[in-house]
């Protein structure tokens, strides 16, 4: 008997999760197959009880439920409690409970990369759920000042008030400079947007997605310009490695993991820029 896990948010059907997971599971000799399934909003309290009923094992929670499933979890973990976001759920004998691994996932990514987080003036372009695990994640990294813009200010302010850090109007954007640029909106996901121009991003060193979806998204095409830029697949890959630890206690095989979730990705930008 195979036991289920999935991602569950809106959109999903871009998600690169179940290819990651499923050869994860399948390398491991785990019996277990992941799936993705779309959940709208008004649909999040039937579908925690079908996770409940239905004995789904282990569940990813993407946009826009991270902050709002916190409500419907019997437990929280202490990261994902001080975060306010869950990303991750884990069902033991029908008790639910919420993790947060995206922080760790941002981490990685810049450690990957060779970016040290110490000291760093860094701003984070948006307010929602994947953006307090950014923000929690450059805390933790010893980032110097941090300045979150948001379209809805009082989004921005709430953060600010609940991480110490600086919340800025969306119309002073024009003028922000630092050391690291992170774009945490769902802007630019199988599209050719981005939040903010190259005037902007042109003053920062190093930039990071999250949207990985194109790969390279058009707000990391402009940054290419200026500096490293760090695309949103490897903060998704680490994420997942922490998920997959989670959910079966065992180490994942990450350079496989990386490798399919890459090529998988290219072979779908080429149709988004189409």
């Amino acid at each position: 008997m195979y036991e289920v896990y999935g991602v569950i948010g809106d959109p999903v059907s871009h998600s690169l999760s179940p290819i990651m997971h499923n050869l994860a599971f399948k390398e491991k000799n785990v019996k277990a197959v992941y799936g993705a399934f779309k959940v709208r909003p008004s649909d999040l309290a039937k579908a925690v009880e079908g996770i409940r009923a239905l004995n789904i094992k282990g569940v990813s929670v993407t946009i826009p439920h991270k902050e709002k499933i916190i409500e419907y979890l019997d437990e929280i973990d202490e990261i994902a409690q001080e975060i306010g976001a869950v990303n991750t759920i884990l069902n033991k004998e029908g008790i639910l409970k919420g993790f947060n691994t995206d922080w760790i996932g941002v981490l990685k990514a810049f450690e990957e990369n060779g970016v040290k987080l110490k000291d760093k003036k860094v701003v984070v372009i948006g307010a929602g759920g994947a953006s307090k695990a950014v923000i929690y994640a450059l805390i933790k990294g010893g980032a110097k000042k941090i300045y979150v813009y948001n379209r809805t200010f009082e989004k921005a302010k709430l953060l600010e008030k609940k991480f110490k850090i600086t919340a800025k109007p969306w119309e002073e954007l024009k003028k922000a400079d630092g050391d690291i640029i992170i774009q945490a909106t769902s802007v630019g996901l199988k599209s050719w947007e981005t939040p903010v121009g190259e005037e902007i991003i042109s003053r920062f060193k190093v930039a990071m997605d999250i949207v990985y979806l194109p790969l390279k998204t058009k707000f990391l095409s402009l940054a290419e310009r200026y500096g490293k830029i760090i695309d949103g697949l490897q903060m998704l890959l680490y994420q997942g490695v922490e998920q997959f630890k989670i959910w079966t206690g065992m180490e994942p095989p990450l350079e496989l993991m990386k490798k399919a979730i890459y090529e998988e990705a290219k072979n779908l930008e080429k149709e988004i820029l189409k």
